[in-house]
């Protein structure tokens, strides 16, 4: 099944687990990380590390899964590498 309500501290949990992945990212995201195989696979990785040691035990092993395809996408689509991302073009 999916993920049971989380708890106060699940949450935190889920909440430090996003910081975490952030601060890793920023290494991983340069310059045209996107076309480069290799940067995509380190990307990949980073995200599944830092969320499979980060995230509480009630995402199981399916949920983790599908969340980890999600957060790589949203990375993918959302950051562009060399600190430029759909964030940025925010005002």
């Amino acid at each position: 099944m999916g993920v049971e309500e989380l708890s106060d501290k699940e949450r935190v949990q889920v909440k430090k687990a996003a910081h975490d992945l952030l601060e890793r990212l920023r290494e991983k995201l340069v310059l045209d990380w996107r076309k480069r195989q290799q940067a995509r696979a380190a990307v990949r990785a980073t995200i599944e590390t830092v969320l499979d040691g980060g995230l509480p035990a009630a995402f199981k092993r399916d949920v983790f899964s599908r969340k980890t395809d999600l957060v790589f996408q949203h990375v993918y689509d959302s950051y562009y590498g060399a600190g430029k991302s759909v964030y940025s073009d925010v005002a």
